[in-house]
């Protein structure tokens, strides 16, 4: 111990960081030395450990050491930033001893939790209650099928002419299969099969988006802008370095511009940051980049083209689907996390509203792309 404790302060930390939670807290109060490592907010050791328990499937019946991290005085107040982005709704509501924040932290916890459309529930209280309001109401329509807070279910429509819809249905027995497939009887695709992909997934709703495949005889069928909502521009073009990319059995994808190889100044093109307000899941941690692991289906071909050459044809259907206990549990004899996966089976009929504010947060380089933002239903002036 004692010629562990003369190495820098840094690799010190960076070995606590290694640790479970549990044996981070018993080893700070081993040494003042070790105590004040673990209290300095720039080393921080306590981040890692604390992702670990967030992404665990059993945080709900953990010991009580994340529950109640907030009466450690050694535990630097800005990790509780990152608990309130990524914890479930019930561990925060039922479970956690809540910290003292200012309400700017509480506002930023706001920010990379929830959809910036939500803001909307912001009155005149303070954050922290709104926060919780919000918590509360997710919380509530994740478990029941109650849609009294919000009568009407927002979505956006991408249509192949470039323009784009903002729509909305009744919340209660909202059926984006059976709008969709309405959609499709107006442009004469109902012999296409719907085809469904999980765009990105945050903390309580995920991004779902409906559209249709085809082999069009020309390009006036064709939707540029559903594969560009899907595939942002530049990412498919492969000018990231060799080791910064991943092989899979669709395609070979750009991790992102955070590895140490990454050249300094990349091109306009590809030069996309990680998605931070709101903040996906570890599934989808590197968006709008790819995510490996299984959770990120959103590039199932590559260059202008999908799975077996088809093209997107028709409007693009997107939607917020609120997470439910059994959201994730499989749905049917189906592919996971894709088509009919995604909206068919228990905990998946709930919905919330996706209005142009969430729309420019999740896909950012599409307020460029879409020529005609449109509210109702029409074709604009």
């Amino acid at each position: 111990m004692g010629t562990f404790l003369t190495l820098p302060v840094e690799l010190i930390a960076d070995v606590l960081s290694e640790l479970d939670l549990d044996s981070l807290i018993i080893i700070s109060y081993l040494s003042r030395r070790l105590h004040d490592i673990v209290s300095d907010p720039s080393l921080n050791p306590w981040r890692k450990p604390i992702l670990r328990s967030l992404r665990s499937s059993q945080i709900e019946g953990s010991s009580g050491s994340l529950k109640h991290l907030s009466v450690r005085r050694i535990v630097p107040r800005h990790n509780w930033i990152e608990i309130l982005s990524l914890a479930s709704p019930s561990f925060i509501l039922l479970d956690a001893t809540l910290p003292n924040l200012r309400s700017e932290e509480w506002e930023e916890c706001f920010n990379r939790r929830f959809l910036p459309g939500w803001r909307k529930w912001h009155k005149e209280g303070s954050w922290k209650a709104t926060y919780l309001e919000v918590l509360h109401r997710v919380y509530h329509r994740s478990r029941t099928s109650c849609t009294s807070d919000e009568s009407w279910t927002k979505y956006i429509v991408l249509n192949r002419n470039g323009t784009a819809n903002e729509l909305e249905g009744s919340s209660r027995g909202f059926n984006p299969l059976a709008i969709f497939n309405e959609m499709k009887l107006q442009n004469n695709l109902m012999h296409l099969e719907t085809r469904i992909r999980l765009v990105v997934e945050l903390t309580d709703v995920r991004i779902i988006a409906l559209g249709t495949l085809d082999r069009p005889r020309s390009t006036l069928t064709v939707n540029p802008n559903a594969h560009t909502f899907l595939h942002p521009p530049g990412i498919d073009d492969l000018q990231a370095p060799r080791n910064n990319r991943v092989v899979t059995d669709h395609g070979v994808y750009p991790l992102g511009p955070n590895l140490a190889d990454y050249p300094g100044v990349s091109p306009p093109s590809i030069d996309f940051s990680h998605m931070t307000h709101p903040l996906p899941v570890s599934s989808h941690a590197n968006y709008p980049w790819y995510t490996p692991g299984g959770g990120d289906k959103r590039w199932l071909g590559s260059g202008e083209v999908e799975e077996e050459g088809l093209k997107w044809v028709g409007g693009l259907m997107i939607i917020t689907q609120i997470l439910m206990p059994k959201t994730h549990e499989l749905g049917g004899d189906w592919l996971p996390l894709q088509d009919l996966d995604l909206v068919v089976g228990s905990g998946r009929q709930q919905y919330a509203s996706l209005g142009w504010s969430d729309l420019w947060a999740i896909a950012p380089w599409m307020e460029e792309r879409i020529s005609n933002k449109i509210d109702g239903p029409g074709l604009g002036i």
